[in-house]
């Protein structure tokens, strides 16, 4: 990642943040910013003249696949993977966002189905990790993760009231420093 992109992740996450009207703890749900930049949101049942053999693969191999940022007639769809829990749900949908508004260039599409005129996605590695990185800041910014510390909220509670998974929170709170500040704080 380039200099300063992190930095430009946790202004980005608190600038989204305001314009949706929220304050800079509260919890920023993958649906209110797909809403927001006017993205769908599918299940692979939600897709509308998906054949039956590409929706039983979808199906058949649910732990194989997260969420997928798709091209539909001109209009941005993000299908995501409905059996996984919410928490990684949240973190799938919010990485393909990410890609949206970071205005990454995919390196590859493809049709996703015949059937349907779906084109798929695929995007350079630095492109994952940086979709990755602002992600994680979009769900759980690092003023958000010292609220959380600062106010004795346990790891549980917070996954709960952020809709994010243990793995996302504490991998936030390491890589922020926030552990660190903290308890150097104490």
């Amino acid at each position: 990642m380039q200099r300063g992109f992190k930095t430009k992740c946790e202004n980005l996450a608190l600038q989204v943040r305001s314009e949706l009207g929220l304050k800079k703890t509260d919890p920023l749900s993958p649906q209110s910013l797909a809403e927001r930049l006017g993205v769908y949101l599918w299940k692979p049942s939600d897709i509308v003249g998906l054949s039956r053999e590409a929706l039983r693969q979808l199906q058949k191999d649910r732990a194989s696949w997260s969420a997928v940022t798709v091209l539909l007639g001109g209009i941005d769809a993000v299908i995501y993977n409905s059996s996984h829990l919410r928490g990684r749900q949240s973190s799938d949908i919010m990485h393909e966002l990410s890609h949206i508004l970071l205005g990454h260039r995919p390196v590859e599409m493809m049709l996703f189905s015949e059937d349907v005129d779906i084109v798929l996605r695929e995007y350079a590695p630095s492109l994952e990790e940086e979709a990755n990185w602002l992600a994680g800041c979009l769900l759980l910014p690092r003023e958000e993760l010292l609220w959380i510390r600062r106010n004795g909220i346990g790891d549980s509670e917070a996954c709960s009231i952020y809709g994010v998974n243990r793995v996302l929170l504490n991998f936030r709170m390491n890589k922020t420093g926030v552990n660190l500040q903290v308890k150097a704080y104490r």
